[in-house]
């Protein structure tokens, strides 16, 4: 399946300018996917990653994602809503999975425990779409995330976006607005399994 080809026809079909609500795990992911969408939609950032177990490291990343959006200049605003922070759901939803490699069943319920807040949020302040920057990673299944966000489209009747940010050079170009705007770039994905195993 070609995520980001459905993602075109879905914007083929937009008239106006329609509210985004996009999930976020850092900076650097956020940077080209602003880039690519900003123009199209008046986007909402959602920082929501319990999965991230440290707490500086996860003030870090918010503080950095802060950053970008004030110095990043778009056509249409770009704002932020903090999730809450509670490191216990994400232990709670990987209990049984400590071993695991990345890419494994512990990372799909990442995935979704991340992208559920979205729709939950999405559909509670009626938002035109949700989706997240999740699938701009090499290292994510964007399978795994459009599948859970179709999901979630019908259990929550709000509209997921496809998409997958790493196709047309996506990554690539994060790793180049990461340099022009002198961004942190983590090399681990955020919870304690990923940093033991990097």
């Amino acid at each position: 399946m070609n995520y980001d080809l459905l993602m075109q026809k879905q914007i083929e079909n937009i008239k106006g300018i329609p509210t985004l609500l996009l999930h976020a795990c850092c900076a650097p992911c956020s940077s080209s996917v602003l880039e690519r969408l900003s123009d199209i939609f008046k986007i909402t950032i959602l920082f929501y990653n319990p999965n991230i177990t440290d707490e500086k490291e996860y003030n870090k990343r918010l503080a950095e994602i802060k950053k970008f959006i004030k110095e990043f200049k778009t056509k249409n605003e770009v704002s932020l809503i903090e999730g809450r922070y509670l490191p216990s759901e994400y232990f709670s939803i990987s209990k049984g999975l400590e071993e695991e490699k990345e890419r494994s069943k512990r990372c799909y319920l990442c995935y979704k425990l991340r992208l559920e807040e979205a729709a939950k949020v999405a559909k509670e302040k009626n938002f035109d779409f949700f989706t997240t920057t999740l699938s701009l990673s090499p290292h994510k299944n964007a399978k795994w995330i459009n599948e859970i966000g179709q999901d979630l489209e019908k259990e929550y009747q709000t509209t997921f976006l496809y998409s997958d940010f790493k196709k047309k050079e996506g990554y690539k170009r994060s790793i180049e607005l990461s340099k022009k705007y002198n961004l942190y770039r983590q090399d681990y994905c955020g919870c304690i399994y990923s940093k033991r195993d990097k």
